[in-house]
């Protein structure tokens, strides 16, 4: 009786071991050929470059701008996101005009075709400034 049970206990760890394998080769083939995290991803990153081109129109002045974006991170300067929201997106990230300038975060709201909604910054650029006056849009708060 002993051996049978064990015999038997053997046999029931082998089914287990099997039944756990198939189950979770499936699950792995189904997030392999989902599509819709690579599609997400890019439409992510088509938000982001967007969001770059635009920053740089409004900040830079004709010169370059360093970005942390989510594209670029580095955690040693802040958080930065892109979020999928009702009425677009929303990217965060910090941006610097030149290596002696501190960072500055922004916070920008896109519409679905990837317009301008809105640009908050933190920079008390007067050049900025006096932009934010101008444009409804964006915002300038030292």
């Amino acid at each position: 009786m002993q051996f049978a049970l064990s015999k038997s206990h053997r046999v029931l760890r082998w089914v287990l071991a099997f039944a756990a394998g198939v189950i979770l080769a499936l699950y792995s083939f189904e997030r392999i050929t989902d599509p819709e995290p690579r599609i997400q991803r890019a439409r992510e990153e088509a938000a982001v470059l967007e969001a770059r081109a635009i920053l740089q129109g409004f900040v830079s002045g004709g010169n370059a701008v360093e970005l942390v974006d989510p594209l670029q991170t580095n955690r040693k300067v802040g958080k930065v996101y892109v979020y999928p929201s009702e009425s677009g997106w929303e990217v965060s990230g910090h941006y610097r005009r030149h290596g002696g300038d501190a960072w500055h975060p922004y916070l920008m709201r896109l519409d679905p075709q990837l317009q301008l909604v809105s640009l908050s910054v933190r920079d008390g650029d007067a050049r900025l400034i006096s932009l934010s006056a101008e444009d409804s849009r964006f915002s300038a708060v030292p």
